[in-house]
């Protein structure tokens, strides 16, 4: 949900402009999130822990906005933590001045379910990807569909999200 839209521009007064480190932990997974992120520039990761292993599930960049949006609008834990994989430029907006926002203009919420149905579409094709393919196959498609991850993001992140080790993921490298 970029804000470059004008659907956007009434509300600008509302945003936050910040600016984070690499590495800084936006959202703890368990916490309730109150705080949706507009990526200006930087990248950020979404990822679970699995017993003491940290599993990443998706990665943002310019124009894409990020929350905890099952937690966001229904104040229970974030199923996963929200961190900064690059020092980053963040608009931020709370919970409450987003929920009036989108009380106050059915453009918006248009847009938030076009979002949302994108962002589910995105994690079915993640899905189906790891129950048909092999690593391999999902690294194909990986460099294929989004190479600006392998561009930016570093391996052992990749690898993570692949569902493979490093040293896995250094072997198929080699093979391709």
């Amino acid at each position: 949900m970029s804000l470059k839209s004008k659907v956007w521009e009434e509300f600008n007064h509302l945003f936050k402009r910040i600016e984070v480190p690499a590495k800084t932990m936006l959202l703890q997974e368990g916490k309730i999130s109150k705080t949706m992120f507009f990526i200006e520039s930087g990248c950020l990761r979404t990822w679970i822990n699995s017993d003491g292993k940290e599993i990443t599930t998706q990665f943002f960049f310019e124009g894409d906005s990020v929350s905890s949006i099952e937690s966001f609008r229904t104040n229970r834990p974030s199923l996963y933590s929200i961190e900064s994989l690059e020092p980053c430029i963040l608009l931020t907006i709370s919970q409450k001045d987003f929920q009036n926002i989108l009380e106050n203009s059915p453009g918006l919420k248009m847009k938030l379910e076009d979002h949302l149905f994108k962002r589910l579409f995105q994690s079915q094709q993640l899905l189906y990807s790891f129950l048909k393919n092999n690593p391999q196959k999902r690294y194909e498609e990986l460099i294929v569909n989004h190479p600006h991850i392998v561009q930016r993001v570093p391996q052992h992140y990749i690898a993570s999200y692949l569902g493979i080790s490093s040293v896995s993921l250094s072997r198929i490298r080699n093979r391709l």
